[in-house]
């Protein structure tokens, strides 16, 4: 039985893992890019310095500033505005996944010094890492490894004959 329900989550689990892990290192190059701007590395440089419970208080941040945006989709699809609804809801879960792993990247040193916070944190950990191993054990974490493999392969070939394409016509022209 136990076999059977694992197999059954196992999609939606390699999903969600597949989300969050290019969310979070698709959108922490983006902070990157941002964190070589001198007023954001302003910004980032003062949430270092924040002390433990102001560095807690500005990580549960996102989440709270999300909590009306997703009642606002709820209401739109509540009205009818089913495709509108989803798409606010997909956008706050990408935007907040980028925003929470960036603070949690610029506050883990100030959080862990929370004895509560860091001792949650090492139960945590090795936990999670079980469940990814597992995850990506499974076949449908590899048949979307293979299948990611190939679009961004294809995507690669469709883009570089799109800069040849240019290129003979500029030359032509």
């Amino acid at each position: 039985m136990w076999r059977f329900l694992i197999r059954l989550l196992q999609l939606p689990l390699a999903l969600i893992v597949m989300f969050y892990e290019w969310g979070w290192e698709t959108l922490g190059h983006v902070f990157d890019w941002l964190a070589r701007r001198p007023l954001w590395k302003a910004m980032e440089d003062a949430i270092r310095r924040l002390p433990p419970w102001a560095a807690l208080l500005l990580f549960a941040l996102p989440s709270l500033l999300l909590f009306p945006v997703k009642l606002l989709a709820l209401w739109l699809i509540a009205h009818g505005q089913r495709v509108l609804g989803v798409t606010v809801i997909l956008v706050a879960k990408i935007v907040g996944t980028a925003v929470v792993a960036r603070l949690f990247t610029l506050t883990q040193p100030a959080l862990m010094q929370l004895g509560w916070f860091a001792a949650a944190y090492r139960w945590f950990i090795p936990w999670k890492d079980v469940w990814l191993n597992a995850i990506r054990a499974s076949w449908p974490w590899r048949v979307g490894r293979v299948i990611k493999f190939r679009v961004k392969r294809a995507v690669a070939a469709i883009w570089r004959g799109a800069v040849q394409s240019v290129r003979t016509i500029f030359r032509r022209s």
